[in-house]
């Protein structure tokens, strides 16, 4: 399980930093729109995921600690 949401969290980085590079490209209007879409998608997949795999925050703010 873990092996697998580790798989697809590399997935998703090496997705969103693909995209992150094409917008640093010379693009038409049209493919600017469709890659800054997929990259709010993968960057929303990826921030899911990551809640689901590591629930557990830790508030290091807190003065209790």
């Amino acid at each position: 399980m873990i092996s697998e949401s580790l798989a697809a969290l590399r997935t998703h980085r090496n997705r969103i930093y693909r995209y992150r590079r094409l917008l640093e490209t010379d693009l038409a209007v049209l493919d600017r729109q469709f890659i800054e879409r997929r990259l709010c998608e993968e960057q929303r997949a990826f921030d899911a995921l990551v809640s689901a795999s590591f629930p557990f925050i830790i508030d290091i703010s807190d003065p209790s600690w």
